[in-house]
């Protein structure tokens, strides 16, 4: 299975300290750079920056690629170019936590999940115990909703989270 991957899902899951769970669910993992340059800002944890400028073999930074973003004009550079990446790439799935960018890239026919979506399917897999994960994501700046992000495509892995179902 590839995947194309936006900033918000990569650093949370190195915040966390579970990025390589990203190579045992994937077969290939792309990042545009966009999204690399994203990760390399100066406002980014030292974490992120360092984990971005020392990538694993398993990712793929790729190019941003040069389409028309018609009707992604209020999105952030990362999040248009993973959407192309996806398209031009026919990825499998696209991981985006921010809604904006879910919600174009459903609408423009793309399957979608993010960092909760990941961490079920982990869950589920027997790769991480879902609950001390959680608390260490709780620990940083992350926020969903009842009806975030997950809801808003079509879901991939289910996961129960704090008594709502999140997709």
């Amino acid at each position: 299975m590839i995947a194309v991957a936006d900033a918000s899902p990569l650093c949370y899951l190195i915040l966390i300290g579970e990025i390589d769970l990203l190579s045992k669910l994937f077969l290939r993992v792309l990042v545009p750079q966009a999204v690399i340059a994203e990760l390399l800002n100066e406002d980014a944890p030292e974490a992120v920056r360092s984990w971005a400028a020392n990538l694993p073999a398993w990712i793929g930074a790729t190019e941003n690629p040069l389409l028309a973003t018609t009707g992604m004009e209020k999105l952030q550079a990362g999040e248009q170019a993973a959407i192309l990446l996806a398209e031009s790439m026919k990825a499998d799935i696209i991981l985006f936590d921010e809604k904006a960018a879910r919600g174009v890239a459903a609408d423009r026919g793309l399957r979608v999940t993010g960092l909760l979506g990941v961490l079920g399917e982990a869950a589920t897999r027997g790769l991480i115990e879902l609950a001390p994960v959680i608390d260490r994501l709780r620990m940083t700046s992350f926020r969903a909703s009842p009806g975030s992000a997950e809801g808003d495509s079509r879901p991939l892995w289910p996961v129960r989270l704090r008594g709502c179902y999140v997709q």
